[in-house]
Protein backbone atom coordinates (compact mmCIF):
# COMPACT_ATOMS: atom_id res chain seq x y z
CA UNK A 1 0.00 0.00 0.00
CA UNK A 2 2.71 2.41 0.60
CA UNK A 3 4.12 1.95 -2.59
CA UNK A 4 0.86 2.40 -4.35
CA UNK A 5 0.90 5.76 -2.18
CA UNK A 6 3.76 6.94 -3.12
CA UNK A 7 3.34 5.89 -7.19
CA UNK A 8 0.50 8.16 -6.67
CA UNK A 9 1.76 10.90 -4.89
CA UNK A 10 4.83 10.83 -8.04
CA UNK A 11 1.76 10.78 -10.78
CA UNK A 12 -0.08 13.98 -9.07
CA UNK A 13 2.79 15.89 -8.24
CA UNK A 14 3.70 15.16 -12.26
CA UNK A 15 0.76 17.73 -12.89
CA UNK A 16 1.41 20.40 -10.28
CA UNK A 17 2.88 23.26 -11.60
CA UNK A 18 6.04 24.44 -10.49
CA UNK A 19 6.09 27.42 -10.25
CA UNK A 20 3.50 29.80 -8.06
CA UNK A 21 0.92 31.38 -10.18
CA UNK A 22 -1.37 28.31 -11.37
CA UNK A 23 -2.29 25.93 -8.75
CA UNK A 24 -5.20 24.18 -9.30
CA UNK A 25 -6.70 23.95 -5.61
CA UNK A 26 -8.16 20.33 -6.24
CA UNK A 27 -4.79 19.17 -7.30
CA UNK A 28 -3.01 20.13 -4.40
CA UNK A 29 -5.65 19.01 -2.22
CA UNK A 30 -5.11 15.72 -4.06
CA UNK A 31 -1.54 15.97 -3.18
CA UNK A 32 -1.77 17.37 0.07
CA UNK A 33 -4.28 14.41 1.03
CA UNK A 34 -2.12 11.42 -0.53
CA UNK A 35 0.88 12.77 1.33
CA UNK A 36 -1.26 12.41 4.44
CA UNK A 37 -2.37 9.25 3.72
CA UNK A 38 1.61 7.79 2.86
CA UNK A 39 2.70 9.01 6.34
CA UNK A 40 -0.13 7.76 7.91
CA UNK A 41 0.57 4.04 5.80
CA UNK A 42 4.23 4.90 7.07
CA UNK A 43 3.34 5.21 10.97
CA UNK A 44 1.36 1.73 10.90
CA UNK A 45 4.24 -0.33 8.56
CA UNK A 46 6.69 0.87 11.48
CA UNK A 47 4.48 -0.25 14.14
CA UNK A 48 5.84 -3.69 15.70
CA UNK A 49 3.24 -6.38 14.45
CA UNK A 50 1.96 -8.98 17.05
CA UNK A 51 0.72 -12.02 16.51
CA UNK A 52 -1.61 -14.77 18.32
CA UNK A 53 -0.91 -18.55 17.93
CA UNK A 54 -3.53 -20.88 19.01
CA UNK A 55 -2.05 -24.55 19.09
CA UNK A 56 -4.07 -27.57 20.08
CA UNK A 57 -1.77 -30.18 21.22
CA UNK A 58 -2.05 -33.50 23.35
CA UNK A 59 -2.72 -32.98 26.68
CA UNK A 60 0.22 -34.75 28.28
CA UNK A 61 2.37 -32.57 26.01
CA UNK A 62 2.13 -29.65 28.31
CA UNK A 63 4.84 -29.15 30.55
CA UNK A 64 7.06 -29.75 27.42
CA UNK A 65 5.56 -27.07 25.45
CA UNK A 66 5.27 -24.68 28.02
CA UNK A 67 9.03 -25.37 28.67
CA UNK A 68 10.36 -25.12 25.12
CA UNK A 69 8.11 -21.90 24.92
CA UNK A 70 9.85 -20.62 27.93
CA UNK A 71 13.32 -21.21 26.52
CA UNK A 72 12.51 -19.40 23.18
CA UNK A 73 11.50 -16.33 25.37
CA UNK A 74 7.79 -16.13 25.59
CA UNK A 75 6.51 -14.51 28.94
CA UNK A 76 2.95 -15.34 28.97
CA UNK A 77 0.87 -17.84 27.68
CA UNK A 78 -3.18 -19.41 28.39
CA UNK A 79 -3.50 -22.39 28.44
CA UNK A 80 -7.72 -23.90 28.31
CA UNK A 81 -8.44 -27.48 28.47
CA UNK A 82 -11.16 -28.68 25.17
CA UNK A 83 -12.47 -31.40 23.21
CA UNK A 84 -12.36 -31.65 19.70
CA UNK A 85 -12.17 -33.98 16.85
CA UNK A 86 -9.97 -34.39 13.99
CA UNK A 87 -9.41 -37.02 11.85
CA UNK A 88 -9.29 -39.96 14.81
CA UNK A 89 -13.46 -39.02 15.44
CA UNK A 90 -15.45 -41.59 15.99
CA UNK A 91 -12.97 -43.90 17.32
CA UNK A 92 -13.49 -46.77 20.21
CA UNK A 93 -11.40 -46.76 23.49
CA UNK A 94 -11.63 -49.05 26.11
CA UNK A 95 -11.26 -47.65 30.06
CA UNK A 96 -11.66 -50.33 32.71
CA UNK A 97 -13.16 -53.12 30.20
CA UNK A 98 -15.66 -51.02 29.09
CA UNK A 99 -15.64 -50.01 24.97
CA UNK A 100 -16.40 -45.83 24.59
CA UNK A 101 -17.27 -44.18 21.87
CA UNK A 102 -15.02 -41.03 21.33
CA UNK A 103 -16.37 -38.39 19.46
CA UNK A 104 -14.53 -35.62 21.04
CA UNK A 105 -11.15 -36.07 22.47
CA UNK A 106 -9.89 -34.23 25.07
CA UNK A 107 -6.86 -31.91 24.08
CA UNK A 108 -5.27 -28.53 25.44
CA UNK A 109 -5.42 -25.52 24.11
CA UNK A 110 -2.32 -22.84 24.17
CA UNK A 111 -2.53 -19.29 23.42
CA UNK A 112 0.18 -17.00 23.22
CA UNK A 113 0.85 -13.47 21.67
CA UNK A 114 3.94 -12.79 20.23
CA UNK A 115 5.86 -9.94 18.18
CA UNK A 116 6.67 -10.50 14.98
CA UNK A 117 10.41 -10.92 15.69
CA UNK A 118 9.44 -13.94 17.83
CA UNK A 119 7.07 -15.61 15.89
CA UNK A 120 9.29 -17.93 13.91
CA UNK A 121 10.91 -19.52 17.59
CA UNK A 122 7.86 -19.49 19.23
CA UNK A 123 5.86 -22.02 16.39
CA UNK A 124 9.20 -24.36 16.09
CA UNK A 125 9.32 -24.66 19.73
CA UNK A 126 5.86 -25.35 19.80
CA UNK A 127 5.80 -27.92 17.07
CA UNK A 128 9.24 -29.85 18.39
CA UNK A 129 7.89 -30.10 21.99
CA UNK A 130 4.65 -31.11 20.90
CA UNK A 131 5.31 -33.89 18.18
CA UNK A 132 4.71 -37.51 19.39
CA UNK A 133 5.13 -38.61 15.59
CA UNK A 134 1.34 -39.72 15.25
CA UNK A 135 -2.26 -38.80 14.33
CA UNK A 136 -3.81 -36.50 16.80
CA UNK A 137 -0.28 -34.62 17.87
CA UNK A 138 -2.24 -31.54 17.13
CA UNK A 139 -2.60 -27.93 15.65
CA UNK A 140 -1.12 -24.38 15.25
CA UNK A 141 -3.42 -21.51 14.10
CA UNK A 142 -1.38 -17.90 13.56
CA UNK A 143 -3.67 -14.83 12.95
CA UNK A 144 -2.71 -10.93 13.30
CA UNK A 145 -3.57 -8.37 16.77
CA UNK A 146 -4.64 -4.89 15.61
CA UNK A 147 -4.08 -3.94 19.21
CA UNK A 148 -3.11 -4.49 22.63
CA UNK A 149 -4.58 -2.71 25.95
CA UNK A 150 -3.90 -3.45 29.27
CA UNK A 151 -7.31 -3.03 31.30
CA UNK A 152 -5.78 -1.76 34.51
CA UNK A 153 -3.29 1.06 32.95
CA UNK A 154 -5.22 1.74 29.96
CA UNK A 155 -1.84 1.25 28.38
CA UNK A 156 -1.71 0.60 24.57
CA UNK A 157 0.78 -1.27 22.58
CA UNK A 158 3.13 -3.88 21.31
CA UNK A 159 5.64 -3.27 24.28
CA UNK A 160 2.95 -4.86 26.18
CA UNK A 161 4.05 -8.21 25.30
CA UNK A 162 7.55 -7.86 25.57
Amino acid sequence: MLRKLGNALAYARRFAPQSGANHDPDLLLLIRTLQAERMTALAVSQREAMKKIEAIIKPFKLDEVTSALDEAGVTGLTVIEVKGSGRLKGHVEIYHGAEYDMDFLPKTKIEVVVNDALLLRAVEAIVHSARAGEFGDGKIFVSNIEEVIHIRTGDRGAALIA
